[in-house]
């Protein structure tokens, strides 16, 4: 397999692919993590694939999660055992096969209360965790659990309060960048010949009587409206599922309500401590993760009904972080340190359960008419599992013999390899002329596909150079995400190739218009559409910024979407 570049001319071939008329296989609508986990497993099975997203990959919910792989610790007090153990095969698999250079082993650290009891109950509890990750077969590589007393637990995390605990427990689980998971899914997808395009909507659906037979679609960048014929279609888009039914007039015999949770970004160096932390609160559990130079604080679980788009946080939700967090802490987090704040949409199964924390992350896989897949609910960390039952389903439909899955056994671009480069790094960063931290910093995010990173600084050594408002990202990077990853806008560069948009204290303001006078040359923008693109980044980080001043979810929605989507002009 030859690695595909995610490139605009790569998006236009693939866009006259499939609108040439050919029939495709299988025609996978939503570019989250089950979608392009979806178009993957279809591709590596031989089928003709496309995959349509009408925003950028993992614009949504694939973008905003807690940024975790893990079995979901809590599901086993819910007796959810058979959830659990496929999580944690799951986990497994990504840690060591499918994509090693993205998910990383994280500490967490869980604080005692009572005494005895406790130890004893949640003790049995991380035990059977453990078991069942070694009994999978894939539970190699991260250290077991240990008990600690409370002068050992304030060892690790010197920021605890001592009254916050009487002891704790120590475990291990795994976290992603998810974003960049997800843009790998469809780029490794691509690089086995689906075809996948960015910024495609889809608005209506091809029929012969009953049987769903392709879609209608438009560019939104350039304005091109075509067909895309497809023996089966595949719903995969998360929240908006009950939306694109309603386009067929088929609902389905469940429907999908969205549950919103926030995560604050705070700098490192507000809390002292070695490991992350998951705490009880009165709904559900509240994890503390680190994140490079800062910490992840999440997360909520509210209902919501308004734009699926862009969820937006209240001053009521990060107060509610705030205070759960700071009834541990010595030292109490306050509105002036949080440095980002993003808000995702989980996509929960509804009728199971009055409330959204208690709702599964089951998923369900169903023909909703057809020539027309749905494939609904899950966790990101069982997206290979849904996207397998997914194409299973559109296997039967298919006539002939269809392979069975093997994506257990495709890495990801860049995984291939990547261990013998960590392992030369310090070579790397001696040939490279960078510094070693950064060598580091770049195999964690590409890979074994380092290398052609290192390309552009070779070809223009100013590209090695530190891009202006950010510390850990170079202009390289910038240039490398709309050459070879698909952006197609500053905001897909700053929201989700990199994550300077969370992490960056003015929001990325400062990195703007220097990212986007780097991507110019290779997207074809001329000195308006740079202007244009700075001021509609700007224009969404000020609306974010007021939409989390606002004391409820309506205000707040209402305030965020002053700023619109940015699309090119046709």
């Amino acid at each position: 397999m030859g690695v595909v570049a995610l490139s605009p001319q790569t998006r236009a071939a693939a866009i006259d692919a499939m609108a040439d008329g050919r029939e495709l296989d299988v025609l996978v609508i939503g570019g989250g993590v089950v979608g392009t986990g979806s178009a993957l497993d279809a591709a590596t099975r031989g089928l003709t694939t496309g995959l349509l997203e009408a925003r950028d990959f993992a614009s949504g919910t694939s973008s905003r999660s807690s940024k975790l792989i893990h079995g979901g610790l809590r599901y086993l007090e819910m007796l959810d055992f058979r959830l659990v153990h496929e999580a944690l095969q799951e986990r497994g698999l990504l840690l060591q096969r499918l994509a090693p250079h993205l998910v990383k082993p994280v500490p967490f650290l869980y604080p005692l209360q009572h005494r005895w009891w406790e130890r004893f109950y949640a003790g049995a509890g991380v035990a059977l965790y453990d078991g069942m990750a070694v009994s999978s077969g894939l539970g190699a590589g991260l250290p077991i659990h240990r008990h600690l007393t409370r002068r050992g637990a304030m060892r690790l995390v010197p920021s605890l309060k001592k009254s916050a605990l009487v002891g704790a427990l120590q475990y291990y689980d795994a976290q992603v960048d998810d974003a960049r998971h997800t843009m790998e899914l469809a780029r490794t997808a691509a690089s086995y010949g689906a075809h996948v395009a960015n910024r495609v909507k889809v608005t209506g659906f091809l029929r012969q009587g009953e049987r769903v037979t392709g879609v209608q679609a438009k560019d939104l960048e350039s304005g091109r409206e075509f067909e895309v014929r497809a023996k089966q279609v595949v719903n995969a888009t998360g929240v908006w599922t009950d939306d694109t039914q309603a386009m067929v007039g088929e609902r389905g015999q469940y429907h999908v309500r969205a549950s919103k949770g926030i995560h604050l970004v705070v700098p490192k160096d507000r809390i002292q401590s070695s490991s992350g932390m998951i705490l009880r609160t009165e709904k559900s559990v509240l994890f503390i993760i680190p994140w490079g130079r800062h910490w992840l604080i999440g997360t909520t679980d509210t209902d919501w009904n308004l734009d699926k788009a862009h969820p937006a946080a209240t001053s009521k939700d990060i107060e509610y972080l705030l205070d759960h967090v700071n009834a541990v802490l010595t030292t109490p987090l306050t509105r002036e340190d949080v440095e980002g704040v993003y808000a995702g949409l989980r996509p929960l199964l509804a009728g199971e359960s009055e409330s959204t924390s208690k709702l599964s992350r089951e998923h369900v896989v169903a023909h909703a008419a057809p020539g027309l897949v749905v494939v609904a609910g899950g966790k990101y960390t069982t997206y290979r599992v849904m996207a397998k039952d997914a194409i299973d389903a559109v296997a039967n439909a298919l006539d002939g013999r269809v392979p069975k899955c093997v994506t257990k056994n495709i890495p990801l671009v860049g995984a291939d390899g990547y261990h013998a480069l960590w392992n030369q790094r310090h070579l790397i960063a001696q040939r490279s002329g960078l510094h070693v931290a950064r060598i580091e910093h770049l195999l964690n995010r590409y890979g074994a596909l380092v290398e052609e990173v290192l390309e552009l600084v070779e070809e223009d050594p100013s590209l090695g150079e530190q891009l202006p408002g950010t510390q850990d990202y170079l202009k390289a990077e910038i240039v490398y995400g709309a050459k070879a990853e698909g952006a197609r806008h500053l905001d897909d560069i700053l929201a989700r190739r990199t994550r300077i948009s969370i992490e960056a204290w003015d929001r990325g303001v400062g990195a703007a218009e220097a990212a986007a006078r780097l991507v110019a040359p290779i997207l074809g923008w001329d000195e308006a559409t740079i202007e244009r693109e700075v001021s509609f980044y700007l224009r969404r980080v000020q609306s974010e910024r007021d939409s989390q001043d606002q004391p409820d979810d309506e205000s707040a929605d209402k305030v965020r979407l002053e700023a619109p989507d940015i699309v090119s002009p046709a």
